[in-house]
């Protein structure tokens, strides 16, 4: 056995999955890894597969949602149909985290499967809209346990020097997942049929749960009474809807000073206020209060929810210039996105391995976030004669930016937390990243919508801006070509002037990260040469 060998088997013996809130393991497997490195990369790759499911089925569906319509109804509840997927997936994560701390990762990660495999069959199966986003809330729960326990589960059997490499392959899943989404739910829907975006999870899901239920071996340890925060966990999925609920109908539905949007506003606080104390006072919390007497987990935390933001934000909005500015269609529009998921994709892999080589990380986020604020200025002059080349060409320093902070903060997070806590570590990380990319895509969106109409009363007058917002919903980059010359200008130069309101609003973003990252500390990875 190599030197480096050694020290991975040692941090994997020291990092006993499963530890209970006194650190000695009472909760369920430990780390021992599969014999070979054969069966451990054959165990990852099955844990890749149900990360893939969770990131691919955030937006595999947008491209068939406009066939979902009008084939069930209830257009007024489309935004629903996603929501239902985020709130559930972020509100659930930290929990099954804890599970797989307190019952065994393994165990807890297959059962998330099983449960997110059923809710896609079940969304197939779907008559109406208020059958398919209950079945969506059912899918998000499962989701929620995807991300977290197959990121647990590495960081236990690896420590984070030796784990570079694995995060860049996590890290290289998420810009596939993102562009090639709307590609696969496309043509899905074209090809086949709408309820095929749904279905397409059960082989991918069973493949992996065959995988993991072989490949991954863990080693059992003597159990104890586990205690569930059920307060905590209550409180923070109350927190999360009233948030998500406030982005999304502030500014549009009610104004911001309306008594919905206060009471909304109110209930979050208190119960965050309240989440916070419980946390506190709990034997089992949902989210340690632990983990954020680290400085460096605190403000990893913090660039995960920006990023977040800032990720999800461009990736919805851009699609909507290309195909009504550009003309181009939903298809095209992803594989002009291209280069952003190329820019995160080498960008991930080349900083997981240098971080791997030399143990330094403090350089990648604020790198990052200096790269990702000129990226989205790079963006800003675009305009409705700007050549589709050029527009796809320039979102690839976006996506660098991106990349460095996705994977530096992943690192920092596994770095920042004991053995023991590596669930909630992760389930944390992805909650804020999930929470950040469902609010800052809602208010974003706020601000898209609120230029646009301001664009079009500009041009047209009130009434007609109206008249031609009202069809927005309905409105494709097909119907824009048969509308009269004056009307399709306008709008595409509403939907110009939107885009610019999202790109400035992700630059503001991008460049609170850029400070924020400033203040983490370069403390030695565990498993390396430095860390005692």
């Amino acid at each position: 056995m190599t030197a480096r060998d050694g020290t991975a088997a040692k941090a994997t013996a020291d990092g006993a999955e499963g530890s209970g809130a006194d650190g000695r393991g009472p909760a369920g497997a430990t780390g021992g890894a599969p014999a070979g490195a054969g069966a451990r990369y054959l165990g990852v790759f099955g844990l890749l597969l149900g990360m893939f499911l969770a990131m691919l089925d955030g937006t595999v569906v947008g491209t068939a949602l406009p066939t979902i319509v009008g084939d069930l109804g209830g257009l007024d509840q489309l935004s629903w149909v996603v929501t239902a997927y985020l709130l559930t997936t972020a509100a659930a994560t930290p929990v099954w985290g804890k599970l797989g701390d307190l019952y065994g990762r393994k165990g807890v990660f297959m059962t998330s499967i099983a449960i997110f495999l059923a809710g896609s069959m079940l969304c197939g199966l779907a008559q109406d809209m208020g059958q398919l986003i209950g079945f969506r809330a059912l899918q998000g729960l499962g989701a929620g346990g995807l991300m977290v326990g197959a990121l647990s589960i590495i960081g236990v059997l690896v420590p984070p020097r030796e784990s570079g490499r694995m995060q860049s392959m996590i890290g290289a899943l998420m810009p596939v997942a993102f562009v090639g989404g709307p590609l696969l739910g496309g043509f899905l829907t074209d090809q086949l049929s709408w309820r095929w975006t749904f279905y397409v999870n059960v082989p991918v899901g069973v493949v992996a749960l065959l995988i993991v239920a072989m490949a991954i071996r863990l080693d059992r340890t003597e159990r104890s009474p586990a205690r569930i925060d059920y307060l905590g966990a209550l409180l923070l999925t109350a927190a999360i809807l009233a948030l998500t609920l406030l982005a999304s109908w502030g500014g549009g539905r009610y104004g911001w000073t309306s008594p919905q949007i206060l009471g909304l506003a109110a209930v979050s606080a208190v119960a965050l206020a309240w989440f916070v104390r419980v946390e506190r006072r709990a034997a089992e919390p949902v989210i340690p209060p632990r983990l954020f007497r680290s400085r460096n987990f605190t403000v990893a935390q913090i660039l995960s929810f920006l990023v977040g933001a800032v990720m999800v934000g461009a990736t919805s909005y851009l699609p909507q210039y290309l195909q009504f500015v550009r003309g181009r269609s939903s298809t095209e529009s992803g594989m002009l996105l291209l280069p952003l998921m190329f820019g995160m994709l080498v960008v991930q892999l080349a900083t997981g391995r240098l971080i791997s080589r030399n143990g330094r990380y403090r350089v990648y986020p604020i790198l990052g976030g200096a790269v990702l604020t000129v990226g989205a200025l790079l963006l800003l002059p675009l305009g409705t004669d700007t050549g589709t080349a050029v527009a796809s060409a320039l979102t690839v320093v976006a996506g660098a930016g991106i990349g460095l902070v996705l994977q530096s903060t992943m690192i920092i997070t596994m770095n920042g937390a004991e053995p023991r806590d590596m669930g909630a570590a992760s389930g944390t990380v992805t909650l804020l990243r999930t929470l950040g990319g469902s609010l800052g895509v809602a208010l974003l969106g706020a601000v898209f919508t609120g230029r646009l109409h301001g664009e079009l009363t500009d041009r047209l007058g009130a009434e007609a801006a109206r008249r031609l917002a009202s069809g927005g919903a309905q409105l494709t980059p097909q119907a824009l070509h048969a509308l009269a010359a004056p009307l399709r200008d306008a709008y595409r130069a509403a939907v110009t002037s939107g885009l610019h309101g999202v790109l400035a609003g992700a630059a503001a973003l991008a460049a609170v990260g850029f400070v924020v990252a400033w203040f983490i500390r370069e403390d030695p990875l565990r498993g390396g040469p430095d860390s005692g």
